[in-house]
């Protein structure tokens, strides 16, 4: 009899190492909320976790049943293409959700962060991991299974991104909700994370330059996942927040072109 294989030391906020984990642990959704379990719960994707990650850790089949989400079964029924292609119809979900950028408060003092799927879209985000939250959450009303991917530079400060996998014609593909990728191999067929980790050509022949700041082999340097199921939203807490103190210094040497360079500014790797 095999042994169950044992994911706990794989799990959690540790995961990227000590710097990464105190600016997770400071990240600016509301403590307890759901955008903040899901990274607790994250499960680093590595040559021990990847057999176990893309074949027992998540369902591939989505739960969801029609009826309980009315609002993103309408924004799914409005962006669907007329034919039935699979990667069709992620694509049109894509599009959608990287959209919401366009919509998102330019204002620090005045943005918000977190919150249900509905309200992200009503407000617009920037914010990946809200988008890649919404974008997952559109994938299971369409029918896909789909889960949130971290995505971590490991060699620089404040190099986190968030994406989403989704589940078709057998396999999962890395999806990038927030700038409008679709990873694939060269054939067309979905291109999951552990692929591009392990082939950083896949990474560079989806770049598009300046509007795909994410798409490139730095950023797919360190990676972990975790579930999220829509059909399970009355366990989480989905308290809207603004930017925390911690959050809003990042930003503002962001927009200041990081002046001594990008460095670690409150001591977390010491």
């Amino acid at each position: 009899m095999s042994r169950r294989f044992d994911v706990s030391i794989y799990r959690g906020l540790a995961q990227f190492g000590p710097a990464y984990r105190v600016m997770l642990e400071n990240d600016a959704h509301a403590p307890g909320s759901v955008d903040q379990v899901l990274m607790e719960n994250m499960v680093r994707l590595c040559t021990e976790t990847a057999d176990y990650l893309y074949s027992q850790y998540t369902p591939e089949r989505s739960l969801y049943r029609r009826g309980e989400r009315p609002e993103l079964e309408y924004w799914i029924d409005r962006i669907f293409p007329a034919g039935n292609s699979d990667e069709e119809r992620i694509a049109a979900i894509v599009r959608f959700t990287a959209r919401l950028q366009g919509k998102a408060c330019q204002d620090l003092d005045s943005v918000q962060i977190g919150g249900t799927e509905e309200e992200i879209i009503a407000r617009g985000s920037d914010w990946c991991a809200d988008v890649s939250r919404a974008g997952c959450a559109l994938c299971q009303v369409a029918g896909y299974p789909a889960r949130i991917v971290y995505l971590v530079d490991t060699e620089k400060p404040y190099s986190g991104h968030v994406i989403m996998e989704v589940f078709r014609t057998g396999v999962w593909g890395a999806v990038d909700p927030l700038t409008d990728v679709l990873y694939s191999r060269s054939g067309g067929s979905p291109a999951s994370t552990w692929d591009l980790m392990n082939d950083t050509d896949l990474i560079e022949q989806h770049s598009r330059g300046e509007s795909t700041p994410y798409t490139t082999p730095g950023q797919f340097r360190a990676a972990a996942i975790s579930n999220y199921f829509l059909w399970e939203a009355t366990a989480y807490d989905y308290t809207v927040v603004g930017i925390n103190k911690y959050y809003r210094s990042i930003l503002d040497m962001s927009e200041q072109g990081w002046p001594c360079g990008l460095r670690w500014l409150h001591g977390e790797d010491e």
